[in-house]
C-alpha cells in the first residue's frame, strides 16, 4: 500500500513542479537556439573580416551575436528560475533537450550535418549525464550563505578549485595559440572547467538571493558579494571561448561534447563541495560511475564523426580502416551561396597520407 501511494506520488506532478517544468522546458527553446543565432552572427562577422577564433572581435558589433546572446541569457534567466520551483533531479536533465534543439536547428539554418554515429555520441552523452544527474544525491539544505562560505573554503574544495584556475591558466596560456584552432577540446575544456566553479556560485548566489526573499537579508555579508562577482568573471570567460568554439568547429560537435564535459565537472565541484558521496550506497556510485564511462564513450564517437558532405560515410568508412587515430579537415562547396564550414575535432594536413 505505501509502496503504490509512493509510486503514484511520484508520478504526480505538483502546480510547482509544472511551473518549474515549463521554465525549464523554455530555457532549453532559448538556450539551444542561441548557439544557432550567435553561429549565424560569427560567420556574419567573419565574412567581413577576422574571425573569432583567430582572435577577432568584431562579432561584438555584430547584432545577430548580440541578438543570440540576448537568446541565451533569456533562457539562462528560465533555467535558474525553473530550480526555485521544480527539484534538482527534474530540471537539471532536461537541459540536455538544449543539444538536440541546436543540432535540428543546425541542420536547418546552417546547412551542417550529424552522421548516424554522431547522433549515437550524442545520446551516449545525453544518456551518460542523465545518469550521472538521476542518480546524484539530493542538496542539502542551507540556512546561511555564511554556510556555504564556509563549505566553499574547505581544503578539499580549495585545492579543486586550485587545481581548476591552474588548469585554465595553462590551457590558455599554453595551448590556445597552439591547438586552439584544431583541437575543440581546448575551447571546450576552458568553458567547462570555468562553468563548474561559475555553477556552483550560482547555486550559493542563488540560495543567498532566495533566503533573502524569504526574509533572511543575505546582501549585508560580503560573502553574497564574492560569489556574484565569481559569477560574472567566470560567465565572461565562458562567452569568450565559447564563441570562439562555435565560431571554429562543428556545432553539432560543440553543442554535446560541451554539454558532456560540462555536466561532468558540474557534478564532480557539487559532490567535493557538498561531500554528497557520504549519503550514497554503493549501487548509487557505481550508477554514477558508469554515467561517466557512458559519457567518455559517446565523446569518443563525436571524436571520430565530422561531415564531409556527399561522400562523408564513404570515406568515413575508409579512413577509419586505414587512419584509426586520424582526423580531417575539409570545406564542402557553397550550398545555395552558404559557404559551410567543416572542421572535425583534429586537423589533418592531407587526406592521401600514409
Amino acid at each position: 500500500m505505501a509502496e503504490s501511494s509512493s509510486r503514484s506520488s511520484s508520478m504526480h506532478l505538483s502546480s510547482d513542479n509544472v511551473k518549474g517544468l515549463i521554465l525549464a522546458l523554455t530555457s532549453i527553446l532559448f538556450i539551444g537556439a542561441s548557439f544557432i543565432v550567435k553561429k549565424k552572427g560569427l560567420k556574419r562577422a567573419g565574412a567581413s573580416g577576422m574571425k573569432a577564433g583567430a582572435g577577432d572581435y568584431s562579432y561584438l558589433y555584430e547584432p545577430l551575436w548580440w541578438a543570440g546572446m540576448a537568446t541565451m541569457i533569456v533562457g539562462e534567466v528560465a533555467n535558474f528560475a525553473a530550480y526555485a520551483f521544480a527539484p534538482v533531479i527534474l530540471v537539471t536533465p532536461l537541459g540536455a533537450l538544449s543539444i538536440i534543439v541546436s543540432a535540428v536547428l543546425a541542420h536547418v539554418m546552417l546547412k551542417e550535418k550529424l552522421h548516424i554515429l554522431g547522433i549515437l555520441g550524442c545520446v551516449l552523452c545525453v544518456a551518460g549525464s542523465t545518469e550521472i544527474v538521476l542518480h546524484a544525491p539530493q542538496e542539502r539544505g542551507i540556512e546561511s550563505v555564511k554556510e556555504l562560505w564556509n563549505l566553499a573554503t574547505e581544503p578539499a574544495f580549495l585545492l579543486y578549485s586550485a587545481a581548476v584556475i591552474g588548469s585554465v591558466l595553462v590551457l590558455i596560456f599554453q595551448f590556445v595559440t597552439l591547438y586552439g584552432n584544431t583541437h575543440v577540446m581546448v575551447y571546450i575544456g576552458i568553458c567547462s572547467l570555468v562553468g563548474s566553479l561559475s555553477v556552483m556560485s550560482c547555486k550559493a548566489l542563488g540560495i543567498a538571493l532566495k533566503l533573502t526573499f524569504q526574509g533572511l537579508n543575505q546582501l549585508v555579508y560580503p560573502q553574497t558579494w564574492v560569489f556574484a562577482m565569481v559569477v560574472v568573471v567566470c560567465v565572461l570567460i565562458q562567452m569568450n571561448y565559447l564563441s570562439k568554439a562555435l565560431d571554429t568547429f562543428n556545432t553539432a560537435i560543440v553543442s554535446p561534447i560541451y554539454y558532456a564535459m560540462f555536466t561532468s565537472l558540474t557534478i564532480l565541484a557539487s559532490v567535493i563541495m557538498f561531500k554528497d558521496c557520504n549519503h550514497q550506497n554503493p549501487q548509487q556510485i557505481i550508477t554514477v560511475l558508469c554515467g561517466f564511462i557512458t559519457i567518455l564513450a559517446g565523446t569518443f564517437l563525436l571524436y571520430m564523426t565530422r561531415d564531409t558532405g556527399d561522400q562523408g560515410l564513404y570515406l568515413y568508412s575508409g579512413l577509419i580502416a586505414s587512419h584509426l587515430s586520424r582526423f580531417i579537415v575539409s570545406k564542402r562547396p557553397e550550398v545555395d551561396g552558404f559557404s559551410v564550414e567543416e572542421i572535425p575535432l583534429r586537423r589533418q594536413e592531407s587526406l592521401h597520407g600514409p
